[in-house]
Order: C-alpha cells, then structure tokens, then sequence
C-alpha cells in the first residue's frame, strides 16, 4: 500500500516517460491497467521488461471497433 492506493490508472503502451511514469505510480500503490498494441495478442509477456512491472497488461487492436469500444 502507498499514497496512491484506490487509484486507478490507464495507460496505453509507449515508449519513453510513459512507462516509467507508470512503474513509478505503480510504486507508489495505484493500479496501472496497461494496453498493449494488437502484435502482443497471444504473446508472453517481456519478463525482462523492469518498467512493466507492477501493473496488469491488456492487449487490444484499437484499429478494430471492438477494440476502441473495449478501451
């Protein structure tokens, strides 16, 4: 638990400041909702990847409807 515990952050995958904004609000206690890109449906996660760590992560296609829609 942190000073951000109940908050609740979306994040869509990035490069640079994104990421690292979103391990630091992790933590610091939030719940960060990664989306990932299309490419990374059906794929393992980057374990290696030290700027995931601490949020749960999504796949969707927002060039599909459906995927927009889910987001």
């Amino acid at each position: 638990m942190g000073p951000l515990a109940g908050v609740k952050v979306i994040e869509l995958q990035g490069i640079g400041p994104g990421p690292y904004c979103g391990m630091m609000l992790a933590d610091m206690g939030a719940q960060i909702i990664r989306i990932d890109r299309a490419a990374a449906v059906g794929k393992q996660a980057d374990t290696n990847d030290v700027l995931a760590r601490g949020r749960t992560s999504v796949a969707v296609d927002l060039k599909n409807p459906q995927g927009v829609e889910t987001v």
